[in-house]
């Protein structure tokens, strides 16, 4: 119904499933010494090697997100909304921290109102339905795992 919207010209939307994995480990794992910022530090050079081709933007960004989500769980109840709120903040963060990167490299030259309406909304409402999706099977399995 959406895709037809979200994924043409001069919308785009990017998918985090990373961001989703981040946001899981850290408030779904009871393990708090779980080194999920040295493993999003990992998939950001990943990311930034094969998707972005501009070294730093994702590799501090995603090790970012952990700390900072990391700080606000102290604060926070365990249910699908806080997750769910938690998730758009740190989609909203790691899409800012790469635009503003893009713009101080030269990469990109929209403004930040094209910048909110054409990449930043369609990109939360597609990474807010997967999470929407996917919250109950992987609250399910860490459930079991731990």
């Amino acid at each position: 119904m959406f895709a037809g919207n979200l994924f043409k010209y001069p919308y785009s939307s990017v998918l985090h499933l990373d961001l989703l994995w981040i946001v899981f480990a850290v408030f779904l794992d009871d393990d708090d010494a779980l080194p999920v910022g040295i493993w999003a530090a990992f998939v950001g050079l990943v990311y930034d090697w094969y998707f972005t081709g501009i070294f730093g933007v994702y590799l501090i960004a995603l090790p970012l997100v952990v700390y900072l989500s990391r700080l606000m769980k102290p604060w926070l109840d365990l249910n699908f909304l806080t997750l769910l709120m938690v998730y758009i903040i740190d989609i909203t963060i790691t899409e800012a921290f790469a635009y503003v990167w893009y713009v101080i490299g030269k990469v990109v030259t929209n403004n930040l109102a094209d910048f909110a309406v054409y990449t930043l909304g369609p990109t939360i409402a597609v990474n807010l339905a997967i999470f929407v999706i996917l919250y109950y099977p992987v609250r399910q399995l860490y459930l079991r795992v731990n």
